[in-house]
């Protein structure tokens, strides 16, 4: 099931999460849902593949709403790719594959992210600025989804509308990763 909210798309059917296992079409989908509109062969470079190859990937995420067609381009040759939403949310329901899938998508998430702080020059003035914390917190339900909303809302604050196409001069492109993951069963009250 697809639900398009505000400006996010959540995705919460595991066949559709499945289909952003990938790590090439993760990659992709980052560059569109920053406000990139690419076409095919565009998108082939980001990922390293053929560019039939992209375009299976492509209309696989059409399939799921994830991505969308954008007008024809000047040329009329190829046709760009966009994102329909501003952002992306994965809500899997309690599933085994739905599991699966998320998991995969935050292992290649993480990978990038290790691979955007390798690249960082070591002279690079913004190094410090970049952190990681993970905590553990004993909430309710009611809590943990009051705590996921706010996150929402923190990155939406300073999302301000900004894309790869459209930010001001002296903004640079910082990449976030949030998870709120409950651990196990619930334990006995202590």
């Amino acid at each position: 099931m697809l639900v398009a909210k505000k400006k996010r798309v959540v995705l919460t059917d595991p066949r559709a999460i499945r289909a952003l296992a990938h790590p090439a079409r993760q990659r992709i989908i980052d560059e569109l849902y920053n406000g990139r509109v690419l076409t095919a062969t565009d998108c082939a470079e980001l990922a390293g593949l053929t560019p039939s190859a992209t375009s299976y990937h492509l209309r696989a995420l059409e399939k799921w709403g994830i991505v969308e067609r954008s007008d024809a381009s000047a040329d009329g040759r190829e046709r760009p790719w966009r994102a329909p939403a501003t952002s992306l949310e994965i809500a899997s329901e309690p599933s085994t594959s739905g599991r699966l899938a998320s998991q995969a998508i935050m292992r290649t998430a993480v990978d990038r992210l290790l691979e955007q702080f390798s690249e960082l020059p070591p002279t690079d003035e913004w190094e410090g600025l970049s952190m990681m914390r993970r905590s553990r917190l004993w909430l309710t339900q009611e809590e943990a989804e009051q705590f996921s909303q706010e996150l929402t809302a923190v990155v939406e604050k300073y999302r301000k509308g900004r894309t790869a196409a459209s930010h001001p001069a002296g903004t640079r492109d910082v990449s976030t990763l949030l998870a709120v993951v409950p651990l196990g069963k619930p334990p006995a009250a202590g």
